[in-house]
C-alpha cells in the first residue's frame, strides 16, 4: 500500500489515504519520495479549475527521491538512484512527437496527478522514461521545482535557440519568474523584470536582472518600447498585452508560461508590422531536463524554497495560495 495525502471532494482539506498501486509494470519504476514541491496546477487540480480532476486527488508533480523497485525492461535507472519527477509520467513512445524527441508534445502523455496519484505521498510509479536522473550536487531538497516550474521557463530558451545576447524580459517574479531570471542571467542575457511590487525590485536584481520596470508605471513601459527580443510571462491574471507587445523589438516574441483566466485582447496589426510572435510552451522533454539539471548544476541555480513537513501539508497549500512564499513551496521527508 502507498500511503499518501488525498482531496475528497473540490477545494477539500487533504487526509491521510492509502491505496493499493497494483502490479509494478515492466516499464515502470516506483520512487521513495523524499520531497516534492507544491506548484499553482496543484491547486488549480484540487479546485478542479480545468474540469479534469478525479477525487481523490492526490497532488505533487515535483518529486524527488530514490528508485526503491523497477520493471523487468527498466535498465536506464538503478535501484537506490536518486531521480526526480515532473509534470509528466509517461508518454506513447511511438508517435512522431516522441519519436522526435519533444515528449512533452505527445497527444497520450500521461500527467502524474490526472487520472493518477501524485507525490503528496510515500512512495509514486511513473514510466522510466519520465523520470530523469538528478545531479549529485543538486540540492536534493530544492530540486523538485525544477522539474515543472524550472523546466518550464528553461525550455523556451531551447525550443527558440535563444541567443546569450538577447534581450529578455519576464513579466511576474515569483515561483517561475524567480528561476527564469536566474536562468536567463547564466545564459547570457540582459534581463528585465517586470514587477508591480516595490519589495520585489531588490530581490529581482539581486537574482538575476539587470533592470526593472515598474508595471504600475506607464511611463516606464512606454519608455521601453522596441527594446525586447523576448518578453516570457509567467502570471495568470489580465494585463494591458498590447502595452507588452510594444516593448518588443521586429520578430520579437511575447511568450506566454503562465494561463491568464481570461481571453487575450490583443491588436493584430502591430504583429503584422514588426512581425512579432505570441506563443506559449508546456514543459519540456525528458532531454530537456536532463540538459537543464546540468546547467543548473554548471552555474549553481537554485530555487529559493521554504520547506514544511509532509503532515503540514495544508498549511503549505495556504501559504502557497496566499502568494506570500517566497518563492516555492516543498513538502520534505527529512
Amino acid at each position: 500500500m502507498i500511503k499518501a495525502y488525498a482531496a475528497f471532494e473540490s477545494g477539500g482539506k487533504l487526509q491521510p489515504f492509502e491505496y493499493d498501486p497494483g502490479p509494478l509494470g515492466e516499464h515502470d519504476v516506483e520512487i521513495a519520495i523524499e520531497h516534492c514541491g507544491i506548484c499553482h496546477s496543484d491547486l488549480s487540480m484540487l479546485y478542479n479549475n480545468w474540469g479534469i480532476t478525479q477525487y481523490p486527488f492526490v497532488p505533487g508533480h515535483e518529486i524527488i527521491g530514490t528508485i526503491v523497485a523497477k520493471g523487468a525492461h527498466v535498465n536506464n535507472l538503478a535501484a537506490g538512484q536518486r531521480v526526480g519527477l515532473g509534470w509528466h509520467s509517461g508518454y506513447c513512445m511511438t508517435c512522431h512527437s516522441c519519436m522526435s524527441g519533444d515528449h512533452n508534445l505527445c497527444a497520450q502523455s500521461e500527467s502524474t496527478i490526472v487520472g493518477r496519484h501524485g507525490g503528496f505521498a510515500d512512495k509514486v510509479r511513473a514510466n522510466a522514461a519520465s523520470v530523469v536522473a538528478l545531479p549529485d550536487s543538486l540540492n536534493a531538497q530544492s530540486a523538485g521545482p525544477l522539474f515543472c516550474g524550472g523546466i518550464t521557463v528553461f525550455n523556451p530558451l531551447l525550443q527558440f535557440n535563444v541567443p546569450p545576447t538577447a534581450k529578455v524580459a519576464v513579466i511576474g517574479i515569483g515561483g517561475l519568474g524567480h528561476i527564469a531570471l536566474q536562468f536567463l542571467k547564466a545564459w547570457g542575457c540582459r534581463v528585465t523584470a517586470f514587477t508591480s511590487s516595490d519589495d520585489k525590485k531588490k530581490e529581482a536584481l539581486a537574482l538575476g536582472a539587470h533592470d526593472v520596470l515598474d508595471t504600475k508605471n506607464p511611463t516606464e513601459l512606454a519608455a521601453a518600447a522596441n527594446r525586447f527580443d523576448l518578453i516570457l510571462t509567467t502570471v495568470n491574471v489580465k494585463l494591458d498585452w498590447n502595452a507588452y507587445i510594444a516593448t518588443l523589438c521586429p520578430k520579437g516574441r511575447l511568450h506566454f508560461l503562465g494561463v491568464p483566466l481570461e481571453s487575450l485582447d490583443i491588436n493584430v496589426f502591430p504583429l503584422i508590422a514588426s512581425q512579432c510572435s505570441v506563443s506559449g510552451s508546456p514543459v519540456g522533454s525528458p532531454a530537456g531536463i536532463a540538459t537543464m539539471l546540468r546547467f543548473a548544476e554548471q552555474h549553481k541555480i537554485e530555487p529559493v524554497i521554504e520547506v514544511f513537513r509532509f503532515d503540514q501539508v495544508n498549511e503549505a497549500l495556504t501559504r502557497l495560495a496566499s502568494g506570500k512564499a517566497k518563492y516555492r513551496v516543498v513538502l520534505s521527508n527529512q
